[in-house]
């Protein structure tokens, strides 16, 4: 079974619609926040991928592109990015963003089979 992630999400001004996230390790992140500060951060974060919406963290998440990072962090170096979104970011669940699982829905992406548009005699 896989362990359970929790997203933290960081918007950098009050009038801004854009968001930013990345996706932790529940209980490291807050020992890392409690001044467990030496705690590696990649055991701290699922990745170092920051993702970004502008429709809120509940919409589509996309990549920031170098030049959002550097308008809204000063930097576009990946630690730099993800440090300072831990530590002005908030906490919401992850409910539903799991690692590991292994289990992939096969009728779903590029295991459905599609027969639109052909004729074809097996009725398949």
């Amino acid at each position: 079974m896989g362990r359970e992630l929790t997203k933290i999400v960081y918007k950098p001004s009050v009038e801004a619609h854009e968001e930013y996230i990345v996706i932790v390790n529940p209980q490291e992140y807050q020992r890392w926040k409690e001044g467990g500060m030496t705690i590696p951060l990649a055991e701290v974060v699922d990745s170092f991928d920051v993702f970004w919406s502008n429709q809120g963290a509940q919409g589509i998440l996309g990549r920031p592109s170098k030049q959002q990072l550097e308008n809204d962090f000063g930097t576009s170096k990946d630690v730099d990015v993800v440090t300072e979104i831990l530590n002005k970011g908030k906490q919401e669940s992850g409910k539903g963003i799991r690692t590991g699982d292994g289990v992939a829905n096969l009728s779903k992406g590029s295991f459905a089979v599609d027969t639109k548009g052909r004729q074809s005699n097996t009725g398949i």
